[in-house]
C-alpha cells in the first residue's frame, strides 16, 4: 500500500512539471509576441511621425508658395496700374502736343493770310508744322539772297515763334534737279546757302535764338513734284521751315 502511494504523488509531480513547461512556454511566446507587437508599435509610430513631419513641411511649401503667388499677383496688378497710369499719361501728352500744333498751325495761318497759296503753305505731318516758301518768294534764281518781300513773310513767321518759344526750327533748303552753274558748286551747295541765309535773317533781324534753328539743305534729293515738267520743278525749289514740339516730358515718359 505504501509503494501505490508514492507513485500517485510523483504522477501529479511529472504532470504539474508537464503543465508547467507548457505555461513558461505560452508565457515565453506570450512576451515574444507582446515585443514583436510593440516593436511595430514603435516603428508604426515612427513611420507616423515621418508622415506627420513630411505633411507639415508640404503644408509649408504649399504655404510659402501660396504666399509667393500672392506677393507675385499684387506686384502684378501694381505694374498693370503703374502702365496704365504711364499710358494714360503718355495719352494725355500727345493729345496736349497735338492740340499745341493745330493751335499752333491756325496762328501761323492766319498770320501768313496776306501770301498766295502758289507762294507758301502751312501743313502738319508726322506732328510737325511745315511751313513751305516756294523760291519765288524768297529768292531770285540760283541766288541766296533773301527778296524783301521773302523778309516780310519771315517776320511775321518769327513773330508767332517768339511767342512760342519752346518750338525748335528747322530750316530745309530744297532745289530742282537741272544742274547749276555760277558761285554755288552744284544744287546742294546752294540749298545748304539758302538754308544759313534764312537761319541768319530770322536769328539777327528777328531775334529768334539761334540755339532753337537748325538749317539743312537736301539739294535735288527730296523732290515733292516731278522735275520733267516746269511747274514740278518750280514746286521743288522751296524751303521748308519745319517746326517741331518740345518733346522732353514725351522722351521721359517713354524711357522710364
Amino acid at each position: 500500500m505504501a509503494t501505490i502511494s508514492s507513485c500517485v504523488p510523483k504522477k501529479n509531480l511529472r504532470k504539474s512539471q508537464a503543465r508547467v513547461s507548457v505555461l513558461v512556454n505560452d508565457s515565453t511566446k506570450t512576451h515574444k509576441n507582446l515585443s514583436e507587437c510593440n516593436s511595430e508599435l514603435s516603428r508604426a509610430r515612427m513611420g507616423s511621425s515621418r508622415q506627420l513631419n513630411t505633411i507639415d513641411s508640404l503644408a509649408n511649401d504649399l504655404l510659402n508658395l501660396a504666399n509667393a503667388s500672392y506677393n507675385e499677383i499684387s506686384q502684378s496688378k501694381l505694374t498693370i496700374a503703374d502702365q496704365a497710369k504711364r499710358l494714360n499719361d503718355l495719352q494725355s501728352l500727345i493729345t496736349n502736343q497735338k492740340n499745341v500744333m493745330n493751335k499752333l498751325k491756325k496762328t501761323i495761318t492766319d498770320a501768313l493770310v496776306n501770301f498766295k497759296p502758289d507762294e507758301l503753305t502751312v501743313a502738319i505731318k508726322d506732328g510737325k508744322i511745315y511751313v513751305s516758301l516756294q523760291e519765288k518768294l524768297l529768292f531770285k534764281s540760283g541766288s541766296d539772297l533773301v527778296d524783301p518781300k521773302g523778309k516780310e513773310a519771315l517776320k511775321t513767321l518769327a513773330s508767332v515763334l517768339n511767342a512760342n518759344r519752346d518750338i525748335q526750327v528747322l530750316i530745309e533748303g530744297h532745289t530742282d534737279s537741272v544742274a547749276i552753274s555760277g558761285k554755288f558748286a552744284d544744287n546742294w551747295a546752294l540749298s545748304v546757302s539758302r538754308a544759313t541765309s534764312i537761319v541768319r535773317v530770322l536769328s539777327n533781324d528777328y531775334k529768334i535764338e539761334a540755339k532753337r534753328i537748325t538749317a539743312s539743305g537736301r539739294g535735288e534729293f527730296y523732290p515733292i513734284q516731278s522735275n520733267a515738267t516746269v511747274d514740278g520743278r518750280a514746286k521743288n525749289r522751296r524751303t521748308e521751315i519745319i517746326l517741331s514740339p518740345d518733346l522732353t516730358e514725351l522722351f521721359k515718359i517713354i524711357n522710364n
